[in-house]
């Protein structure tokens, strides 16, 4: 079981400071890394702003604030990842962007390292290709705000061992993190449900069924959520929501093809159904209409109404 003191996150943005805080807090060395100094001092910034709150909230003293922030160091390129025994990366939700990243870190940690990403929809199989050893790589998928939610997705890519991922689970533990593995599917469990009902959120508000405050309203007092899906979105950011759906636009709601080979066969003797298999390492025989080819393309009309919105709200977003 590999031994983790020394952790590196590539990417100081929201996720990564708060990623690299709840590190600190369980006592691991921490290197908070970006392409520029100023953008590392940023996200060095936010984890003090975040321990003040707990300050005043008495959850720490000013004591252990001062022992958290002094675990944490900034550094300028993925270089400073050497030496870890895992590096988090927690860039932008940009495929091109990541695996290049990826193929730097893999290089800069040494080959006993583990390799996560926070990726929130992207393929870790696809991820895990470009590091030299994928069997040592894994999706940590944290939530948002980081220092305050509990869950983290933990997603095995085609090729990681047991090892690794036990030692994630540990590691999550040791955080006070609760971590749930799910399998390697566009959006994993929390986006694929997540970004279409802030998809028909959207849709509403556009389509006039009700107000941005009453479609909240809705689906805090109805259905008990802690928010509503539009303020959600604001929370999350559309520019992510919206790399997200992408994903989920290319990767999940193409037709059937997509999964694989498609057959058709009978179901208790009487309804005709098409019953899709993954051609890949999850195998798992789904049954669905034998008109789902043709749901599915009205889906991506939809889709694709939603894509175009959603970027006309990023554009317009202060």
């Amino acid at each position: 079981m590999p031994s983790i003191s020394r952790v590196s996150v590539i990417g100081a943005g929201t996720m990564g400071a708060g990623i690299a805080q709840v590190c600190a807090q369980a006592g691991f060395a921490v290197k908070l890394i970006d392409v520029k100094e100023e953008f590392a001092r940023k996200g060095l910034a936010t984890i003090n702003s975040s321990l003040d709150r707990m300050v005043k909230k008495e959850t720490i003293t000013e004591e252990q604030k001062k022992e958290i922030t002094g675990r944490v160091r900034t550094d300028v390129g993925v270089d400073g990842a050497s030496g870890s025994d895992l590096v988090i990366e927690a860039i932008n939700e940009n495929l091109e962007l990541k695996t290049s990243v990826l193929k730097e870190a893999a290089k800069s940690a040494g080959e006993n390292a583990i390799l996560a990403t926070n990726t929130s929809s992207i393929s870790i199989t696809t991820l895990g290709a470009v590091v030299s050893k994928p069997q040592r790589f894994i999706g940590m998928h944290f939530m948002n705000p980081v220092p305050v939610m509990k869950l983290v997705e933990v997603i095995r890519g085609l090729e990681t061992d047991d090892e690794t991922t036990q030692a994630v689970f540990d590691l999550c533990k040791t955080m006070g993190k609760t971590a749930v593995e799910v399998n390697d599917y566009p959006g994993f469990v929390s986006n694929r449900i997540l970004m279409p009902m802030i998809n028909e959120a959207v849709f509403c508000l556009m389509e006039g069924v009700a107000s941005e405050e009453a479609i909240d309203d809705v689906m805090k007092l109805g259905m008990a959520h802690p928010m509503g899906p539009l303020t959600l979105a604001d929370l999350i950011g559309l520019d992510v929501c919206l790399s997200i759906m992408e994903v989920l636009h290319r990767d999940l709601y193409r037709g059937v093809e997509v999964f694989g080979k498609v057959r058709r066969e009978r179901i208790n003797g009487r309804k005709r159904r098409v019953v899709v298999v993954k051609s890949v390492h999850h195998f798992r025989a789904a049954y669905a209409p034998i008109n789902l080819q043709i749901q599915r393309r009205q889906q991506r009309l939809l889709w694709d109404f939603a894509l175009h919105l959603f970027e006309a709200l990023r554009q317009r977003a202060p």
